[in-house]
């Protein structure tokens, strides 16, 4: 069986084995008072009654209305993206923004730097509607890119879908991921790889020490998979073999480095490789989020010419922040790095990577400077709270909750993979809350104590 084809197969027997709902319950307040309308801006896309299709992307018309005013108007082609998230009746959007002609065009669109890749996402399971919102915003004040976002209703063919987040798709452009064309006279960059679930089509699956020793519940050495990176610039379309061999050289030295007895060396150790205060800051957002799809899944990184790896862009947390029901994932207390030894028969595991770092003094010496130094600032617990309460009241204030909650009648109900399953809107909320509270509790004491 193609390594393609197990993945496949693997992924819906695991997506199909949740266990049971916790009993998670949190203090409710008032739910707002229902007002007719909504005053968040208008998405209105329209392709003369045209199915939207996972590929290819079809032409439609994409207007921004505020007030019943069209603001902007643009020409697209669109498609339904995501993977797990397709099973979902509320739809994520993947669209580029075209010329008379159909081809790309890059524009500023909703006041976001210029581009032409954009994506529309329809937060379901993330009953919070503010998950992917909150973490890209914390990653940007600290001074790592993440996808710009804003709040908009959709409308799509005179059919209202309910609350979207606008979004940037993760390309290199110096407005987004910053890093240099990679051109054949010069192939040390840039890139951007993705550790993913393989897509069967120009992958690289990694089967030689992507992983090193792993350990399960017991403590006994396990060998566990290989990584499937996937080429995202160049894609694999684009790429050429002397580039592919390059970045896997280089990834595969980074881990013989890491796995080797000098790896804390700093002449001859991993940092050599990689940008150590990215891989911090990464390690830090998966970790306060507790995201179990953290290190393993939508994992993004990328290198510069003439520059070491960096990780990130973050992606995809709409599970994270408790809100999952399988691999612990809802408790407050745990390391999502150590994924392995909680979910060892997963088939998508963990880089031996983090394991490896935390095995050195002067990484986690690093890693607890700077999260102290978050922590009086940026990631402090008020701060954290005091900006969720924004986004939660600016929505309500808008009322776009109502309407959203209206077209996908969905609170009180299970869905994949809810941890908690609220009456409210404000059960949802406060329970993010609280489990972010403890979560940042948790991880005071246990990065301190490393």
């Amino acid at each position: 069986m193609s390594h393609f084809i197990k993945t496949v197969f693997l992924f819906f027997v695991i997506s199909s084995c949740s266990k049971e709902i916790s009993e998670t319950t949190s203090v409710e307040t008032e739910e707002p008072e229902v007002i007719e309308g909504s005053t968040l801006p208008l998405i209105r896309i329209n392709t003369r009654g045209n199915p939207i299709v996972d590929e290819p992307k079809i032409a439609g018309s994409f207007d921004i209305l505020e007030d019943d005013v069209v603001i902007e108007a643009h020409q697209i082609g669109i498609e339904i993206r995501g993977s797990s998230s397709q099973m979902f009746d509320k739809k994520s959007y993947g669209f580029e923004t075209w010329d008379e002609n159909g081809e790309d065009l890059n524009v500023e669109l909703a006041g976001f730097p210029e581009e032409e890749d954009w994506i529309l996402y329809g937060p379901y399971s993330d009953k919070s509607l503010l998950r992917n919102v909150l973490i890209y915003e914390l990653s940007n004040k600290m001074g790592q890119y993440a996808s710009r976002t804003a709040f908009y209703e959709l409308e799509i063919n005179e059919v209202f879908l309910g609350t979207y987040v606008l979004m940037e798709k993760i390309k290199r452009d110096k407005n987004r991921v910053d890093i240099s064309k990679n051109k054949e006279e010069d192939i040390t960059g840039g890139y951007i790889l993705k550790i993913d679930k393989p897509t069967g089509d120009g992958d690289w699956y990694d089967e030689s020490i992507a992983f090193g020793s792993q350990y399960n519940t017991e403590g006994i050495p396990t060998v566990t998979p290989g990584i499937s990176f996937l080429y995202e610039y160049p894609d694999s379309d684009d790429i050429n073999t002397v580039q592919k061999q390059y970045i896997q050289n280089y990834i595969h030295s980074f881990e013989t480095t890491l796995s080797s007895e000098d790896f804390t060396s700093d002449e001859l150790g991993y940092r050599q490789y990689i940008d150590v205060d990215s891989f911090i800051d990464f390690f830090i957002l998966n970790e306060i989020s507790k995201n179990p799809d953290g290190f393993r899944l939508s994992t993004f990184m990328h290198k510069d010419k003439g520059e070491k790896l960096k990780m990130g862009p973050i992606w995809d947390f709409n599970i994270a922040f408790g809100n999952v029901d399988y691999c612990d994932g809802n408790s407050t207390s745990g390391w999502a790095h150590n994924f392995n030894a909680i979910c060892p028969n997963d088939f998508w595991l963990v880089p031996f990577w983090w394991n490896r770092f935390l095995e050195d003094p002067q990484f986690v010496i690093a890693l607890q400077q700077r999260w102290n130094v978050l922590r009086s600032d940026i990631l402090s617990t008020q701060t954290v709270l005091s900006r969720l309460e924004e986004l939660k009241s600016n929505l309500q204030t808008k009322n776009t909750i109502d309407r959203n909650f209206g077209k996908w009648p969905i609170l009180g109900k299970y869905i994949w993979p809810n941890a908690y399953i609220g009456d409210s809107y404000i059960s949802e909320i406060n329970y993010l809350q609280d489990w972010i509270t403890e979560r940042l509790a948790w991880l005071d004491e246990s990065i301190n104590t490393l």
